[in-house]
């Protein structure tokens, strides 16, 4: 069945579980896509830099589904924010899509070289032409997501960050508060070390659900939160879709939250911005 929980930030009504293909490729990917939209999921997530958008684009046109029925977001490379390049990566995306307007359009990384004004003005440009119903980034800490909003002529609707329970980002979620943004967690199930975690383990028995079902469950419990898991097994695609039958206490929900360490981060690429402090 189709998933009825959905996020409301700033205009836009986003499906609070979506179908992540970072990794994904070639008929692998559209046959994943294909599955994901058969079990109900409403959201999928694809980057320029996947460079998997024509198989994602093959999937929704072979779904039978109609447009306004999928969340589609893509992704700007950090090197292509410079106005004009901008521009020209997103109309690329369209057109590997398949697709008039995606319903998302992200910055997916900053880029240092490139000023957050001119960056973020080409970006609303891409929702006034039509190309985006709404826009967004990705990987901002806090200050770079404030000072992106003050520079914003239309309204920002999500920064989607790294968040697993061994991560703590509660400070880029309180900015994301502050400017009435969702926050959507890639890499939400964290490494896989998580699904030995005792705790995780425990309450996934006490439950009678699979650990990834307790983190996501996690995940699209905070207000605010979108989760993009990915998976490449048609019953784990189907069984991360299948969170919202059930609920956390507050004590299990401060329980995962307390896994949260130091040296929790996953991806650590060399031209990321200085993040926000971590517990």
């Amino acid at each position: 069945m189709p998933q009825s929980h959905t996020v409301q930030a700033n205009g836009a009504s986003i499906p609070a579980i979506g179908y992540g293909t970072f990794t994904l490729s070639g008929e692998a990917c559209a046959e994943a896509v294909g599955w994901a939209l058969a079990a109900g999921y409403r959201h999928v997530d694809t980057a320029r830099m996947y460079g998997n958008e024509a198989e994602v684009g093959q999937a929704l046109k072979t779904s039978g589904l109609k447009r306004d029925e999928v969340f589609v977001t893509t992704k700007v490379w950090w090197t292509d924010l410079a106005p004009g390049d901008l521009e020209r990566s997103a109309e690329g995306s369209l057109k590997r899509l398949g697709l008039d307007q995606v319903d998302l359009l992200l910055i997916h990384w900053p880029n240092p070289a490139v000023p957050v004004a001119d960056s973020t003005a080409a970006l609303c440009r891409m929702k006034r032409q039509g190309l985006a119903r709404h826009i967004g980034v990705s990987n901002y800490p806090s200050a770079l997501l404030d000072e992106a909003v003050r520079h914003a002529t239309e309204p920002l609707v999500v920064n989607q960050v790294e968040y697993h329970p061994y991560l703590d980002q509660s400070t880029v979620k309180r900015a994301c508060e502050k400017h009435g943004m969702a926050m959507t967690a890639y890499s939400p199930l964290g490494r896989a070390a998580a699904f030995e975690d005792p705790t995780l383990k425990a309450l996934a028995q006490a439950h009678g659900r699979t650990v990834s079902q307790i983190i996501l469950r996690w995940h699209v419990q905070q207000p605010g939160v979108i989760a993009i898991p990915r998976s490449t097994t048609r019953d784990h695609i189907i069984q991360n879709l299948d969170v919202f039958g059930f609920e956390l206490s507050d004590e299990e929900m401060r329980r995962i939250s307390g896994l949260a360490r130091p040296n929790g981060r996953i991806l650590e690429p060399d031209f990321a911005p200085r993040w926000d402090k971590t517990s």
